[in-house]
C-alpha cells in the first residue's frame, strides 16, 4: 500500500511539485478505516491530511427532528451535498487558502465545524466513510473526485466484535452495543458491500 501512496505523492510528469491528490478509503463499519487512515498518516507524516466523511453526520437534534435517529450512520443521515462541495474545494487547492473541514467527535455525537485545516501545500488529503463508492442519496460526483479509492474489510466476525467493543467504549450497555452492531450498523455494512467491486484495491486492515 505504501508504493500506492507514495506514487500519489509523485509528481506529475514536467511538474516540480506534486499536485494535489484525493485518496479515499472506504468499506463497511468497523473495516479498520480508520486505522488505515492513520496508518498512512504516520508513514507520511507532513504529506497528508485525513479529513473523514463522517464529519458530515447530522446534528443529533435533527436526526431526532427527522425521526431518524435510530438509522444514525445511513446514507441519508449525511449532508451529502456539503460533503461533495469539501472533496471539490480540497481538489482546487487554491494557493495560499487554508481549507477547513468538520470532525465527528463520537463522545459528543455531533460533528464539529473547523476542526480539521488542510493548508493549500499538502499533496495528499486522505477521505474516509461508508459511502464514497455509493451512487445514490447524492453520494454520487464522490467518486469521481477521487484519484483511488480503497475499500478496507475484515471478516465478519472480527468486524462486529471490534463495532461492538466501540459502542461500549462510547456509552452503549452490552445489550445495546450487540443489537445495534447487528442491526442498523449490519444494514449499512449490506449496503457497502455492494459497492465493493468498485474499489481500486481491497485492503484487510491488520
Amino acid at each position: 500500500m505504501h508504493r500506492r501512496v507514495a506514487a500519489l505523492l509523485a509528481p506529475a510528469p514536467g511538474a516540480d511539485r506534486p499536485v494535489r491528490r484525493l485518496l479515499g478509503i472506504t468499506g463497511p463499519p468497523g473495516a479498520g478505516k480508520s486505522t488505515l487512515s492513520a496508518q498512512i498518516l504516520a508513514a507520511f507524516a507532513g504529506s497528508c491530511v485525513v479529513a473523514p466523511m463522517d464529519g458530515f453526520h447530522l446534528a443529533q437534534t435533527e436526526l431526532e427532528r427527522l425521526g431518524r435517529q435510530d438509522r444514525k450512520g445511513a446514507p441519508d443521515t449525511f449532508d451529502a451535498a456539503g460533503y461533495v462541495a469539501l472533496l471539490r474545494r480540497l481538489r482546487a487547492a487554491v494557493p495560499g487558502e487554508t481549507v477547513y473541514a468538520p470532525e465527528y467527535r463520537r463522545d459528543l455525537r455531533n460533528g464539529i465545524a473547523g476542526a480539521i485545516a488542510v493548508p493549500a501545500d499538502v499533496p495528499l488529503v486522505i477521505t474516509e466513510g461508508n459511502y464514497l463508492l455509493l451512487d445514490d442519496h447524492g453520494f454520487g460526483p464522490v467518486r469521481g473526485l477521487l484519484d483511488e479509492c480503497w475499500f478496507a474489510e475484515l471478516p465478519e466476525s472480527v468486524r462486529a466484535e471490534r463495532l461492538v467493543a466501540r459502542h461500549r467504549l462510547f456509552g452503549k450497555a452490552p445489550e445495546a452495543a450487540y443489537a445495534w452492531t447487528h442491526g442498523p450498523d449490519q444494514r449499512n455494512a449490506d449496503l457497502v458491500a455492494g459497492t465493493r467491486d468498485r474499489a481500486d484495491v481491497v485492503v484487510t486492515v491488520d
